[in-house]
Parts: C-alpha cells; structure tokens; sequence
C-alpha cells in the first residue's frame, strides 16, 4: 500500500464486535481467561494491549519494518535499545545529538559499564577510525539536532556491519514521511512519537522499529520485563495523530521552506541550518536520502541578547520546548534541549548564545512569517 494509505488503515482493522472504524481505547489492567493455560492473546496489560498494539503494527508499516514496540517516551525506546548491550560494550555515536541521549549515555549508561566515544558521523572516515573491537552499536541523528547536520545513513552501516555493529537512528526530526533508514541499511530505528508522529502536543511516547526476528524478541523482553510501556490513552492519540500525518508532513514542508528562504535573506541572522538550502554543505545528501527537507530550522543570531530579545516578542510562535506539533514551536537550545551538553562542547558543535531553533507548523505562513519579522525588530 501506499505511505498515506498505511497511515490510515495499517494495524487498524475495523473492532469486530461492533465494527468501530477507531481502534477502541483498551484501558484494562487485565484480561479473564476463559480457563486455565487459554487465554486469547492478552493476558496482562504490561505485556499486551490491543490498543498498544494497533500502533505498533501501524508505525512498523510506515517505517517498513517488521516490529514495532511502543514504550511511555522517546527516552525510554533508546533506553532499552542499549538494554541490548553489555558491560564493556562499546558505542559510537554522533557528537551533535538530543541533549536527552547525551544526559543517558554520558550521566547513565557509563555507570553500567558502556564505553562511548563521540564523533562526528557526517564524517565516515572517523566513523570508521573509531571502531573498536568490542563496538557493538552505532547511533545516529540525522539530521542533528539542532545544527542539522546530515549522516549517510547507507554508507555508515556499511562501516558498522563490516565491523559487526548495530546501526540505530533516531528519526524523530524526519518522521518516516521524509526518511525510512531501514531502507538505506539502519538495524533499529527510534522515535519520540510525541514530535511529528503524534503531531498535536498532547502526548508523551517512543517507539523502537526493526527487522530483525532474532532482536525484537529481545526487546519485545526488555518491553515486558521493564515494564516502560505506552498507555492505551497515548497509544490511541499516536494512532490518531497518524492518520494525518502524510497530509500534515506535506505542510510542515511547504511552510518549512518558505520560512527557510525568508530567515536565510534577513539581514539580521548571521547563519542559517536547514538542509533544504541549496548552500547547506549536506544538500545533495539530503536530496538523496530523504524525501523532502521537513520544518525544523536553526538560524544564528549572534548573542544571547539578541536571542532573548527575538524569543520574547514572538507571539504566534510558541516558545517551548519540543517539536513536531501542528503549532509552531520555537526554543533556545542553549538553555532548554540541550542544558545537559557541556558547554565546552556546546560551543565547539555551534550551540551558542544566540542559536534559536524553530520547529514550522502548519498554520499560515504569512501569519508565521509576519510573527518572526515582528520579532526581528526587537532586536
């Protein structure tokens, strides 16, 4: 079928009692079981629910993928994905990333024993010159948040399987509308379901999507045992907001590049980050691998008081942290999604002062474009 057609229906067949069209919310703690040793498919609500389960299958269809597990953040996804590993186990992963996977890897995951190094994954080369014998996972964002910056997601699994190396991206920035890694190689992919996935700001989830038979009954254990699972209510809202996600990623992209092409001409920023750009280093890469450029853009404004001055004037814009939702949402990285990032490598990565990151929504873009130019003028 196609994207937009599996958006709607795949993992949704009508509720058989009564027809419904909309997977029912499921909110039980149990199931009764007819008798001993028989149930029918559901025996507690941790391990399985119908609800849960309708928007697993849903997002393994869009990302095409074979397995899908929903879990009650993106954090938590990422979490039991290095659940896979060991004590002594080594990781690369991308320098520039979500300042939540720094705080896990850097704060967490180091005290169980998992050695990490930390490179920049545009570069294959250094890719390459970082593995180890004992690396068993490569991580990536891409693009970067929120410098977007772009990895060849094929040619780094090629380096990562030759080594013997998982391959997990982070797709939350793209949503599989604009980007399917496991197409291009990638073992495992996350998402925060709470950004473009879920799409409307109201609910908080991960998902972690493969192929592998052998891995997802690894996982589907580590979603049972931990117990960090979806609840029916959020599992229903991500099943809602995908329904519309081809038509609402469609417009995150018309606006994103309007806004982008306006930003890159203001007088008033120094720099501009969106790969839809044709000066951005990483353009013809993003032609390649991804299906459209999407709405997130960061742009350079030279100060802390500039940025401040600018983020407290917008009005339609809201100011806050996340992305992804049909509003626009604007945020200082500096000092909000990437706090955790210590400042030495912030300001090496270009995580400055004056950084301002905007995620496009879907309202008017002249009414978005005349927030921002109104904004511009405090500064």
């Amino acid at each position: 079928m196609g994207f937009s057609t599996d958006c709607i229906h795949a993992g949704q067949e009508p509720e058989p009692e009564t027809g419904a069209v909309t997977v029912p919310i499921f909110q039980t703690s149990t199931y009764v079981q007819p008798e001993l040793g028989r149930h029918k498919g559901y025996e507690y609500a941790r391990t399985k629910n119908p609800t849960r389960s309708a928007v697993e299958a849903n997002l393994a269809a869009l990302e095409r993928g074979k397995h899908g597990f929903c879990f009650a953040s993106g954090m938590s996804a990422t979490d039991t994905v290095f659940r896979l590993l060991s004590s002594g186990d080594h990781v690369i992963a991308g320098e520039n990333m979500y300042g939540g996977s720094y705080r896990l890897f850097s704060k967490v995951l180091t005290r169980y024993g998992l050695e990490f190094d930390y490179v920049d994954t545009a570069n294959i080369d250094a890719v390459r010159k970082a593995i180890r014998p004992n690396t068993k996972l490569v991580f990536l964002e891409t693009p970067t948040n929120p410098m977007m910056t772009l990895t060849d997601i094929a040619a780094c699994a090629e380096v990562a399987h030759a080594a013997g190396a998982l391959v997990v991206v982070d797709n939350t920035f793209c949503s599989p509308y604009l980007q399917r890694p496991l197409e291009l190689g990638a073992d495992i992919v996350v998402h925060s379901t709470t950004k473009f996935l879920n799409g409307h700001s109201d609910s908080v989830g991960g998902v972690v999507i493969l192929n592998s038979d052998e891995i997802a009954e690894k996982i589907g254990f580590l979603q049972n045992a931990v117990g960090a699972i979806l609840s029916p209510f959020d599992s229903w809202l991500v099943l809602r907001g995908t329904k519309t996600l081809a038509v609402r990623m469609k417009r995150h992209e018309e606006n994103g590049m309007a806004m982008a092409n306006y930003i890159s001409n203001h007088p008033k920023v120094k720099k501009i980050y969106y790969p839809g750009l044709a000066d951005h280093p990483q353009h013809a890469l993003a032609k390649k691998q991804m299906n459209g450029f999407g709405s997130m853009i960061s742009f350079e404004l030279g100060s802390h008081e500039n940025a401040k001055k600018f983020l407290d004037r917008v009005r339609l814009c809201s100011l806050a942290e996340s992305l992804g939702g049909v509003e626009t949402l604007i945020s200082h990285p500096e000092t909000m999604t990437h706090a955790s990032v210590p400042i030495e490598d912030r300001k090496r990565l270009g995580i400055t002062p004056g950084l301002v990151r905007i995620s496009v929504g879907i309202e008017d873009i002249e009414d978005l474009i005349a927030d921002v130019e109104n904004a511009f003028e405090e500064i």
